[in-house]
């Protein structure tokens, strides 16, 4: 099993709209993640981050459903109101010990 961790620096004061923005990905027709999805948003640290933790059963998974969410066309007209609201971004993969 692997975690994937997408780290999202939102802009000053976009947390609001990310989060409805979260929600509303949740009625697109593909769902990206196989095994459980988690939005986690800061309670210290640095402001304004928003983190969305997928897991799935592989790394090989893990690229097919990359590959499959990210060619449909309702994910790239959603993902196009996303990014506006970001500032910068990383990924963090884990492998789950136990």
């Amino acid at each position: 099993m692997i975690i994937v961790r997408d780290v999202f620096r939102l802009k000053f004061g976009k947390a609001r709209d990310a989060k409805a923005l979260i929600e509303e990905s949740k009625k697109l027709p593909v769902q990206f993640g196989t095994d459980g999805r988690r939005v986690l948003t800061d309670l210290v640290g640095p402001s304004y981050t928003l983190v969305l933790e997928t897991n799935f059963p592989s790394l090989a998974v893990f690229e097919q459903e990359m590959g499959k969410s990210m060619s449909h066309q309702e994910w790239k007209s959603w993902y196009e109101k996303f990014q506006v609201l970001v500032d910068s971004s990383y990924r963090e993969i884990f492998t789950l010990v136990s």
